[in-house]
């Protein structure tokens, strides 16, 4: 069973829309009451991503305020094998959310209490609901942070789900390094927690590290405990342009080579930069341009500062722009973090396939040369930018779409690009996940044999196919 695509972007499966009876919605309303809603927008928020595909709205949605209640929803549904699908912020790319297959859409927005902050053992415990943004408010004045930052205030259970990364992820690592244990809810509804809270653990299989990026369909994550990091003593960061993408991403390359501990480096190619100063309102050169963040004692980042400079002076590099205060480091920043919602208004009314390949580093000149170079011989519209410290870059690239011609040519150089990554030795998505988009191209990543093997832990675990149907594995 694959995903087909149609010129508005819709996935569509093989098999039937498996709605819920009468007797389940009634049996969700006495138990949920207003929590539970069946009301055509609503419906139609949580059928919607940030992706191309046409939304998919499920039949009903469940707010959900505990584990046990989430667990209730679980064991109602498995009665009827009707398909059960998590529902953080809907800020994913690759049609997460969609209900292909109909069902319940279960919505952790209400779960969204941080349980517990501990200090010594420099971790949280969050309910699966909260956003990065209200973890960060609720670590305010503990000199700890949460490291992982996709751009969007996703939740920490979306995070968890898709194992997201972003703009830290070059020193401090991804999601999946960031978490400690899970509470999962599984398909007979039992509740589970997949490890202690110890540092390290060799007590069986690793369960942590089987549902930190399994996209909801291996279980519904309702909690979770994270790693923290100490605020850093200092912090500075600096925006340097380049004459070419090359020349930008080698100097980041040959920094990291070096030994240069960078924080943050982060790309934006030159119509990127066009697109941030339209809608941020800055006045970078527009030019390929590195966002720099360095961190440690005044010592420590003037000396790798003055390293980083004297890389970039090699590869063609103009003067830094610093930012030294935090209020400063903001202002520097959020333009960065607003650079994909820039992108859509390169042309009104558009909407973007993006990708999300991710190679070695000593690859990663030589692919996004050869992206661009497909880019402009294919005439398309298509900004880069990324997280080249970790070989991670992305395609935004725009479509109409009801243009069936533009929809098919994204689609055609999204499959270039992502033969072109796994010749490198990377992979078809570093961060944003498998969901409809990117199913397709799992068995050329990982062979017949390693997606059967995912297939049989799919089958092991959620053996009615009730979490998330039609996604990442066909079953």
């Amino acid at each position: 069973m694959g995903v087909t695509s149609s010129p508005s972007g819709q996935g569509t499966q093989g098999s039937a829309r498996r709605s819920p009876s009468a007797a389940l919605l009634e049996c969700l309303r006495k138990n949920f009451g207003e929590r539970l809603s069946t009301n055509r927008a609503v419906l139609l928020q949580h059928g919607s991503d940030e992706s191309a595909f046409a939304p998919k709205p499920p039949d009903a949605v469940v707010f959900v305020q505990s584990t046990q209640e989430t667990a209730f929803v679980v064991r109602a549904c498995a009665e009827e094998r009707v398909p059960i699908i998590g529902f953080g912020t809907g800020s994913s790319v690759e049609g997460h959310v969609l209900a292909v297959h109909g069902g319940v859409c279960v919505d952790f927005s209400q779960m969204n209490k941080v349980l517990a902050i501990r200090p010594s053992d420099l971790t949280a415990t969050v309910e699966a609901g909260v956003t990065r943004h209200q973890l960060s408010a609720a670590l305010a004045g503990t000199g700890l942070f949460f490291s992982v930052d996709p751009g969007a205030d996703a939740s920490i259970g979306g995070m968890v789900a898709t194992g997201a990364s972003g703009t830290n992820t070059v020193r401090y690592g991804t999601m999946r390094e960031n978490v400690v244990n899970l509470t999962v809810v599984t398909a007979k509804g039992d509740i589970v927690r997949t490890a202690s809270r110890a540092r390290k653990s060799s007590a069986g299989y690793n369960l942590t590290q089987i549902y930190c990026g399994s996209e909801g369909t291996l279980g519904l994550i309702t909690e979770a405990s994270i790693r923290l990091h100490p605020q850093p003593e200092t912090a500075a960061a600096a925006v340097v342009n380049f004459p070419s993408v090359r020349a930008a991403v080698d100097s980041v390359i040959e920094a990291i080579q070096l030994g240069v501990p960078l924080a943050r480096a982060e790309l934006l190619d030159a119509l990127t930069i066009r697109a941030v100063n339209a809608h941020s309102r800055t006045s970078l050169f527009e030019r390929p341009t590195l966002f720099l963040e360095f961190v440690g004692s005044k010592a420590q980042i003037e000396a790798q500062a003055a390293l980083m400079r004297e890389i970039a002076d090699v590869h063609g590099g103009g003067s830094f722009e610093w930012a030294l205060h935090p209020e400063d480091r903001s202002r520097l920043w959020t333009p960065r973090h607003h650079a994909y919602f820039a992108c859509l208004q390169l042309r009104a009314g558009s909407r973007s396939i993006t990708t999300d390949a991710c190679v070695p580093l000593s690859e990663l000149s030589a692919c996004i040369d050869e992206t661009q170079a497909d880019i402009q011989a294919h005439g398309l519209l298509a900004p880069i930018l990324g997280h080249v410290g970790d070989g991670n870059f992305h395609c935004v690239v725009l479509i109409d779409p009801l243009d069936a011609a533009q929809y098919d040519a994204a689609e055609a150089f999204s499959r270039r690009l992502v033969a072109r990554a796994l010749r490198c030795g990377g992979t078809s998505t570093g961060e944003h996940g498998v969901g409809l988009h990117k199913m397709r191209y799992l068995q050329d990543e990982h062979g017949a044999e390693g997606v059967a093997l995912m297939r049989a832990l799919k089958h092991a675990l959620d053996p009615d196919d009730i979490f998330n149907p039609g996604k990442v594995i066909p079953v």
